[in-house]
Order: structure tokens, then sequence, then C-alpha cells
């Protein structure tokens, strides 16, 4: 604009197409349609006034299709000698007039935007102290500075476009940003880099593990853009499925971590059609059991949780770290924590606590007392505050005003199963016993008042511990819980894992696991320190 006022004209707009200003294609326009267009600059010489004239941002009322403005909206200058007869042909209402022609103006011209096919807007210049109006040789030099600006405005909507795609395509791939389980509720929060560096890798989740316990996740591909975004999403595919394995948080890490290696072999082969490699990663993975009410977690290069136990201050929880994944042959190392009900978990990416220039743990610092005041440790907030309005005070509290990276935050508050929903037994390996074990289950499950399930869980608890003291040995553990499932689990030392087969008319045995997974809604098995467990999930009412 500063190349056209006040040495060209003494007035200069630019006026672009609404689907512009988003990133989307102009309309190809028909005879009958009508041009809808938003202020997007405006200039002017210092004695010039022009306040009937739209500001930036306001919407122009619609441009009529006239004889006059036709070539305009075909691709050609429009120029006008004589503003006089522009007033008349545009065949306005004066209040509506004086927003498309200023007053004084004694001639003009539009030039349209046009680039790669598309008109995407056009400048108008007017000049009014200037006593020269204007001609051809003026139309033909605007319409040479308006065709440079016009590959200027195309990259930038082209560059909306892909960073609205990116986003959508980012925001879409994470798990919703609210979720209520039996062991937690929780809040995420992800927001892309500003400074026009746009979306990035990081990602949350929060997933659903097999007798109520939950699966927390954050991570940080490196970069930003859509390969940055495609490879936050494999890794998010990953997860998921190693998590539906049901392993600790180290062996996951290791497989994961052995999956990164074999994206960056992909890259290294330069086969063209594979997939974006993994340059580098950051994961943390927690698992949360609301039954014993601990932790496990373990992470590859990334910043430990914070965890706010109720009425306390926050904290760090010490992990031992890991390398980032990719690196291979280092251990995942598992740390188990206890929290207590309440207590508000805090996952997050570097994005967070990172500022160009400064220290790390100066941020680490500022989102420990933001939480602590946010949650309510500190001050007047109150214990009960909504994770949302936590998560939205910590961004405004610890974030730069203008940060260089894409966060994302994960809050978590815990629950915990109280005594009267978890029965367990545990017995010895004696066959007479199983007997006892169907006794049990019926009487807890009449306490329970949930007596139209007894004879399904009586016949899994049945086979099931028969299996574990046939197989196994002892000592064999039996425990129910109940919440909004009913979930039955038998524990025994033996590491093999079962296997689900169809019997022949002429075998003797093997019918008993695939009755337990005919009669129950969901079974799986997982290992444990001790050995494995197998459970089953049944729906209550």
């Amino acid at each position: 604009m500063n190349l056209l006022v006040p040495d060209f004209a003494d007035l200069a707009t630019v006026d672009l197409a609404e689907p512009v200003l988003v990133g989307d294609e102009p309309p190809h326009l028909a005879a009958t349609d009508e041009v809808r267009l938003r202020r997007a600059a405006s200039a002017q010489s210092p004695g010039i006034s022009a306040e009937d004239l739209l500001p930036a941002g306001e919407a122009l009322p619609p441009v009529p299709d006239t004889e006059l403005m036709r070539p305009l909206m075909e691709g050609r200058p429009v120029l006008v000698s004589d503003v006089g007869v522009l007033r008349g042909a545009l065949g306005m209402d004066p209040e509506t007039l004086r927003l498309f022609v200023p007053s004084g103006a004694h001639s003009s011209v539009a030039v349209p935007l046009y680039a790669r096919g598309l008109i995407l807007g056009c400048v108008t210049v007017w000049r009014s102290q200037l006593p020269r109006p204007f001609d051809e040789a003026d139309a033909a030099l605007l319409q040479d500075v308006a065709s440079r600006a016009a590959l200027g405005v195309d990259n930038a909507r082209r560059y909306t476009k892909e960073h609205r795609s990116a986003l959508a395509l980012q925001r879409s791939l994470l798990p919703h940003s609210v979720l209520n389980t039996a062991a937690a509720d929780t809040a995420g929060v992800y927001q892309p880099a500003g400074g026009g560096v746009g979306v990035g890798g990081d990602w949350f989740d929060v997933i659903p593990l097999p007798s109520l316990r939950v699966a927390f996740v954050v991570g940080d591909v490196v970069g930003h853009g859509l390969e940055a975004t495609a490879a936050m999403a494999r890794l998010r595919t990953a997860v998921q499925t190693l998590a539906d394995l049901d392993l600790d948080p180290g062996e996951l890490l290791t497989h994961l971590d052995d999956l990164v290696l074999g994206f960056s072999s992909e890259h290294m082969a330069g086969d063209s059609r594979a997939e974006p490699a993994v340059l580098g990663a950051t994961c943390l993975y927690a698992v949360y059991d609301p039954v014993t009410g601990q932790c496990a977690a373990a992470t590859a290069g990334h910043p430990p949780p914070a965890l706010l136990p109720p009425g306390e201050e926050a904290s760090f929880l010490g992990m031992v770290p890991g390398p980032p994944l990719g690196v291979g042959g280092m251990p995942f190392e598992v740390t188990e924590f206890g929290v207590r009900p309440g207590s508000t978990l805090a996952f997050f990416t570097d994005g967070l606590v990172e500022r160009r220039g400064g220290d790390i743990e100066q941020g680490m610092e500022r989102l420990r007392r933001s939480l602590s005041g946010a949650a309510g440790a500190t001050g007047d907030a109150g214990p009960d505050r909504p994770l949302g309005e936590i998560s939205q005070i910590l961004c405004d509290e610890v974030l730069p005003h203008e940060a260089t990276d894409d966060i994302a935050l994960l809050l978590a508050r815990t629950r915990a199963l109280t005594s009267d929903q978890v029965a367990e037994w545990e017995l010895e390996p004696d066959l007479s016993l199983v007997a006892h074990a169907r006794e049990l289950v019926v009487a807890r499950l009449s306490d329970w008042q949930l007596e139209d399930l007894s004879f399904v869980t009586e016949l899994v608890a049945s086979e099931l511990v028969t299996n574990a003291i046939r197989y196994a040995g002892g000592p064999v553990g039996l425990r129910l819980i109940r919440d909004r499932l009913l979930v039955c689990e038998v524990s025994d030392p033996s590491s093999t894992q079962p296997r689900l087969r169809r019997a022949r008319d002429t075998d003797e045995g093997g019918r008993g696991l695939f009755l337990v997974a005919q009669l129950a809604d969901r079974w799986g098995s997982r290992f444990t320190s001790t050995g494995k467990t197998i459970w089953t999930e049944q729906t209550i009412g």
C-alpha cells in the first residue's frame, strides 16, 4: 500500500473474496452471481478524509453485476475517469454508495488480484487531491503491481489452507478432550505453535484398560506440518495397539522404540512410497489402577508428570528418564508410586515449559506453582474446580506470549474403588477348593444384588480356577470388581499364555476357555511380576 499512496494515488483499498481469507478458493462467478468481498487493507494520504469507507475486516455489501463491473469479474482492469459515471452505474442508495466511493474523488482504477486462474479480490485506487485523472498507462502500471501482489496473496491463501488441514487432521486424531472413566476424570488440551510455525506432532491419549484401569499417554514428534502429524498418527496407533496387549510401561516403550527404528529404516531405504519417518520422538506411558491406587509409568526422553495430592503442593515425580524413541539398545525403567483419590496428575509436552533462551527448570517451576494454585492447593480455588478450567489457567499462566512449539496437556483427577466394590481371595492349589470358590462368588454377588449374573460368573470362576490349579499350581488369586462392569480375575504363578482353541468331539477337555469366551462380554490375560492374570468382563444391568 505504501507503494501506491501518496505518490500514485490519494487512497487505495484491497478487498478480498471472503473464501480467500480462510484459505479456500473463491467461487467461479457466473454472470448472475454477486461478488462478496471483505476489506483487507486501506491507505490514504494525510489530507484525505475517508470516514465513510469501511475499515479493514468489514464485509462490503454485495456488488451488483453491471456493464461497468463485469470486466473486473473477468480479470480485466476498470478505469473510471469520471467518478460521477461510476456512482450512476452502481445504482446504489446514497448510504451504501458512500461505502464504495469516497467523497471528493474524481477518478479511479480497479484492478483484479488475479493468480493461477483465480480472481482473489481487487485493488482500487482513487485520486482527489492529485489533479491528473488516471489513464491507460496508470491502469497498466497498477495491473503489473497487482499481479505480483496477487501471487503473494495466493501463496498466503494456500498456506492458510494447508495450516487448516494440518490442524484439522491433528485435532481429529486426538481423543475427546474430556473423558470420564471409573479410574479418573480427564481433560486434554492441544495448542499449535504461534508465529506461523503451526501444528506439530504433540499428542495425548487416554486408553481404558481391562480391570477398570486406565493408561495415560503423552508424546512429542520432532517437527511441524503434515509430516509430523502423520508420524504422530502412526505412533498413536502403535501405542493403542500395544496397550491392548496389556504390556507394562517399560515393555511397551521398548516395542515402540523398535517400531520407530523400523520407521527410520524405511526412510533410509529411500522408498518414496514409504510413510514419513519419525526422525525423533519422546513418549511417556503411565497405567493407573483404581483398585490398588498405584500408578506405574515409564518415559522415553519425556518430562515427568506432576502430581498434586488433595490439599498439598504439586511436585514432579522422580522418574528414571529413558532415551528418546529411535535410539535403541537402552532399557526403560518403570517407576511405581501411590496416588490418593482426588489427586491431579498433569502430563505435558516440553512446549509448555520451554522458552527460547530460558531454562526448562524455570518453566517447570512455573507449571508447578500454577497447578498448585489452580487446583486448590493454594489460594481460594477449591479442589473441585473443573479440569477444563485448570487446563486453561495453566496455558494462560505458563505458556509464553508467542509459543514457538505446539503443546499437549493432559490432566487426570484420579478415583479409587471402595472396599465394598472389591472382593478377593487366595486359594491353595487343591481342586477340592473349586466348589468353595463358586460359593464365595455366589455369596458376594448376592450381597451386591447381582444375582442375575451369578450363573455366568460362577461358571467362569470355576473354569478359570480349575485351569489355574491344574496347570499352574498355586497360590491362586480370585478377585471380583464391581463398578460399571463386573470383572472377574484369576491369577496364578505361571507365565504361560492361555490359548483359545476349539475342542474336537473326541477330546475330553479343552472347552473351558472356549466357554469363558462365549459367556463373558470380553476376556483376556496379562502378565504380572509374579505370573499372569486372566480377566473377564460382564455388563451390569
